[in-house]
């Protein structure tokens, strides 16, 4: 092809922002340097890839058919030179990554420093978040991707998920409950219950699943963190509803972790990211890093209750 990577660059910018003003900011160019570079594009295809109007512009059949395999030439561009500077592993940037707390602690450590074997001068960006702002800054591109619960869903984000787990109750090994090996969710209304706030994706759940019921649960203290919670718990103050996740991955000499039924509620977990916004190297490279470790070390790191000690 005639055109020029410049070019090439354009058109996908172009096509995402719908705009040549945004375009030629996001380019650092002149707009109309953007104009010449998209006109020599279509002269040399001998195609039209842009209707425009006075407000707005957009793709034509050309251009939609194009703009897949644009992304893909700049992506594996960007992934060569990526590779090349990797010889001598002296590739910088950052990877910015919003992420809900329960998987900051307990599933992010061992991820980022596999990366930092691999990369020792990327630098990684954590931004710990509620369900909400998680997705928020993944679709204004705050974060390059985010670890994040299925339960909020948009057309502009892709979600790759990584585990579905129970929530479990957590207890004492000296609660009168401790000894039980299934508790039903009503059991728990007699008792003073520790939960996050009512405006956090886990309990929305929660209250979404059992709205049905006729009774309700005794939500004593809110906290805003899972890991506050189990706090409490271990104080004596009263039992959580958690996930599995949360709840200490080693044999606890204070905390047990015992199913809960009738019913069953389950939340799932993942990678969420933007559709129409190619990674960077550096983001690509830890998107791909925890989709393998979450296949290689699944059983280790999403264990969904701890073993009672021996």
């Amino acid at each position: 092809m005639k055109h020029e990577l410049s070019s090439m660059k354009a058109f996908v910018t172009l096509a995402e922002s719908e705009s040549f003003n945004k375009a030629a900011k996001l380019l650092n160019i002149t707009q109309p340097a953007l104009t010449r570079r998209i006109k020599k594009m279509e002269e040399d295809l001998h195609v039209i890839l842009f209707e425009r109007t006075t407000r707005n512009i957009k793709l034509t059949k050309a251009g939609r058919m194009l703009l897949p395999e644009a992304r893909e030439l700049i992506r594996k561009l960007d992934e060569t030179l990526f590779n090349v500077r990797g010889i001598n592993a002296y590739q910088h940037g950052r990877v910015t990554l919003a992420c809900i707390p329960t998987a900051v602690f307990y599933f992010l450590p061992l991820a980022i420093g596999k990366f930092n074997e691999l990369y020792p001068n990327i630098k990684v960006r954590i931004m710990e978040q509620g369900t909400n702002n998680c997705m928020e800054s993944v679709l204004c591109n705050e974060a390059d991707f985010g670890i994040n619960m299925n339960s909020l869903t948009n057309s502009a984000i892709e979600f790759t998920p990584l585990v579905n787990e129970p929530f479990v109750l957590a207890c004492r090994r000296d609660h009168p409950l401790a000894s039980q090996q299934l508790v039903e969710w009503q059991e728990l209304v007699n008792y003073k219950l520790i939960g996050v706030r009512s405006s956090s994706g886990n309990r929305l759940l929660i209250e979404q699943k059992l709205a049905d019921k006729p009774w309700k649960l005794n939500w004593f203290y809110e906290v805003r963190h899972l890991s506050t919670s189990l706090g409490l718990v271990e104080a004596g103050l009263g039992v959580s509803a958690l996930p599995g996740l949360a709840l200490p991955q080693m044999p606890h000499p204070t905390l047990t972790g015992i199913p809960l039924v009738e019913p069953v509620i389950r939340r799932t977990l993942g990678i969420i990211r933007r559709r129409d916004t190619l990674l960077t190297p550096p983001a690509g490279r830890f998107f791909n890093l925890l989709l393998n470790l979450w296949t290689d070390e699944n059983d280790r790191l999403w264990k969904p209750i701890a073993e009672p000690l021996s």
